[in-house]
């Protein structure tokens, strides 16, 4: 237990503060036991259990077993800090959000993936770079257009079309160190 310091007027409280040291009021973890209807239970250190609202600076849903940082008076107890969470963190807005980085660099990391959902989503860049060891693309139709070059370097390239294939070009040549084949019920040239 650790009372109450003050440093340039405004209180700072350092490690759990119980009932003795505040009165009746409470600072100190709270681990959450339930949650119901809107409605959440969590336990302090004593054993006993309240109901604490939140009132966080960003949206939070609780997870039973989450630490939360609870601050009450009486019968009345707000959480104003996660200290530990296995629960799930939203961003819920009304309307366009714009996320920027003035002079930055916007990351965005998840431990086990990060997933893009929306109707539609679109990339303007003048850089486009995607490293993967795996990637996988399954589309309904595709349609891709470059201006300039369209350059593919692999160590093999397998292609499979159920129905027809066709290439067009003003010029076209095909060229191999070994063997070319061209097998089929019947060739057309010229």
């Amino acid at each position: 237990m650790s009372a109450a310091v003050s440093v340039s007027g405004l209180p700072t409280f350092v490690g759990v503060v119980g009932r003795e040291a505040l009165g009746d009021r409470y600072l100190g973890p709270a681990r959450v036991t339930r949650i119901a209807a809107a409605v959440l239970e969590a336990e302090l250190p004593t054993g006993e259990r309240v109901s604490p609202r939140l009132a966080l600076a960003f949206p939070f849903v609780p997870a039973e077993g989450d630490s939360l940082l609870v601050i009450g008076q009486g019968d009345r107890y707000f959480v104003i800090g996660v200290l530990e969470t296995t629960g799930r963190t939203a961003l819920h807005f009304q309307g366009d959000v714009e996320l920027r980085a003035d002079g930055g660099t916007v990351e965005l990391h998840g431990e086990r993936g990060v997933a893009i959902h929306g109707p539609t989503i679109e990339i303007r860049t003048r850089r486009l770079e995607v490293l993967a060891e795996k990637a996988t693309e399954a589309f309904g139709s595709v349609v891709t257009r470059v201006k300039s070059l369209l350059s593919l370097h692999a160590g093999e390239s397998a292609t499979i079309v159920r129905g027809e294939w066709s290439n067009r070009s003003e010029r076209a040549s095909i060229t191999s160190q070994e063997v070319v084949s061209v097998n089929g019920k019947e060739v057309h040239l010229g």
